[in-house]
C-alpha cells in the first residue's frame, strides 16, 4: 500500500472536519507543527511527522543536512524516526537526494518539484529502488498525486498532500483502492456433489458489502470461486449484507499479506476471527479490505463444486464446497449472482486462478499436488 501524508501543518476554517473525514477514511499520517498538533494529540494509532523536532512526534523532518547530522547522535531523539525534505530545483538537487538516502541517515525523503514535472521522479525512483529510504512526492492536487501512484511504472512510496475540502480526501482514498485489482477467470463446473453434513463457516463483517461482491474462497489454492455475500432477499430470509455464507472448515479464504508487493495471503476460513482482515473482491476484480466482526461456524448439508478453467493452455482443476441453500450464490461471469441450488453442470462461474502451493498461507515455490 501507498503511503499518503496528510499535510495539516496550517490551521484553516475546516481543520476539524478534514481531520474527522480523514479518520473515518482511515488515513493514519499527519504532517502537523506548534499550531496544529493539539488536533491529534490525543488520538491514538495514528503516526504524526513535523518539522519541529520538540513536538512529540514520531517522525521528525529536517530540510537542513547539518542539523540532521547533528541530531542523529543526540539522546533527546533516541526513539524518532527522522526524515528530510527536498525542494528539488536542478539536476544535480536529483544525485544530492539520491546520495543521501545511500547515507540511511534518514527513513524517508519528501521532494517537492514545483518547477519540474514526472521525469525527476522517474530518475530519484531508478537511483533509490534498490535502498530502504522511502521517496514521497509532495504533491498539490489530487492529479498530480494519480500521476506519482499510478502512472509511473514502479511508483513512489508515497505522498504528501495538504487536502482543502472532504471531496479531496474521499478522491485520494479512490486512488489506493483502485491499486488492488485481482484478475477473475471464467470457470465451467465439471461435477457437483451432495454432502450430507459439514461445518459450515458464515463471516460476518463490520462493513456492508455491495451487490456482485463477497470472498473468494477454495479447496485448494489453485484457484478460487467467487461467493457472493448474502446482499438480497429471499422468501424467506431476509438480507444480510455484512455476511457471506463462505464455505466449509476446511476450506482457503484470501486475506490481505503484510507484504504489499504480494497483495494476498491464504488462511482456513476455521482459522478466521473478529477482528481479522479479508478481502473484499467484486465481479470486476477490483479489492477492497474489510474487517470481521464473527464467524459462525455450525452443521448443515453442502454442495461441492468441481471447476475447470485454462491458464494458457493448461487446464487447472478447482473445487469449493458450499453450503446447499437458496442464501448461497456464485458470481456468474456476467457478473450476476447465481443460487448454488439452480447451478447445474456446465454452467460458467468466475473463479481466480491461485499461485500455488502454500506454507501457513504465504505462496511458496514449491510442487505440492492438492486433489
Amino acid at each position: 500500500m501507498k503511503k499518503i501524508i496528510l499535510d495539516f501543518e496550517t490551521k484553516s476554517k475546516n481543520l476539524k472536519e478534514l481531520v474527522q473525514e480523514a479518520l473515518n477514511r482511515n488515513f493514519i499520517n499527519y504532517f502537523v507543527s506548534q499550531e496544529t498538533f493539539k488536533e491529534f494529540e490525543k488520538i491514538e494509532r495514528i503516526n504524526l511527522y513535523s518539522k519541529n523536532p520538540n513536538i512529540p512526534v514520531k517522525y521528525v523532518v529536517y530540510d537542513d543536512k547539518d542539523i540532521l547530522v547533528e541530531n542523529l547522535a543526540n539522546e533527546k531523539f533516541i526513539n524518532k524516526n527522522f526524515g528530510f525534505f527536498f525542494e528539488l530545483k536542478t539536476k544535480e538537487d536529483e544525485q544530492e537526494i539520491i546520495e543521501l538516502a545511500k547515507t540511511r541517515y534518514v527513513d524517508f525523503i519528501i521532494v517537492s518539484a514545483k518547477d519540474w514535472e514526472i521525469i525527476p521522479f522517474e530518475n530519484l525512483i531508478a537511483g533509490m529502488h534498490s535502498n530502504d529510504t522511502e521517496l514521497i512526492a509532495s504533491v498539490e492536487n489530487i492529479k498530480e498525486a494519480e500521476i506519482m501512484l499510478k502512472t509511473l511504472e514502479i511508483g513512489v512510496d508515497g505522498i504528501r498532500m495538504k487536502p482543502t475540502n472532504i471531496n479531496e480526501i474521499i478522491e485520494l482514498k479512490k486512488l489506493l483502492h483502485e491499486d488492488y485489482r485481482l484478475r477473475l477467470e471464467k470457470a465451467t463446473v465439471r461435477n457437483i456433489q451432495n454432502i450430507p453434513e459439514s461445518e459450515r463457516v458464515c463471516v460476518d463483517t463490520t462493513s456492508l458489502l455491495n451487490i456482485g461482491e463477497g470472498f473468494l474462497v477454495g479447496s485448494t489454492t489453485k484457484g478460487f470461486c467467487l461467493i457472493h455475500s448474502e446482499t438480497f432477499e429471499t422468501q424467506f430470509v431476509a438480507p444480510r449484507p455484512f455476511r457471506v455464507n463462505a464455505g466449509d472448515v476446511s476450506a482457503y479464504i484470501l486475506v490481505p499479506d503484510d507484504d504489499p508487493q504480494k497483495i494476498y495471503r491464504t488462511k482456513y476460513l476455521s482459522e478466521l476471527k473478529g477482528g481479522d482482515k479479508v478481502l473484499a473482491v467484486n465481479s470486476e476484480g477490483e479489492v477492497r479490505i474489510v474487517s470481521v466482526g464473527r464467524v459462525k461456524i455450525e452443521t448443515r448439508p453442502m454442495l461441492r463444486f468441481e471447476l475447470e478453467t485454462m491458464e494458457g493452455d493448461k487446464k487447472i482443476q478447482i473445487s469449493c464446497i458450499c453450503q446447499n441453500a437458496e442464501t448461497v450464490r456464485l458470481l456468474g461471469v456476467d457478473g450476476k449472482a447465481k443460487l448454488v441450488v439452480d447451478i447445474k453442470i456446465g454452467d460458467d462461474v468466475l473463479v481466480h486462478v491461485g499461485s500455488g502451493a502454500t506454507h501457513f498461507g504465504t505462496f511458496i515455490r514449491e510442487t505440492i499436488i492438492e486433489k
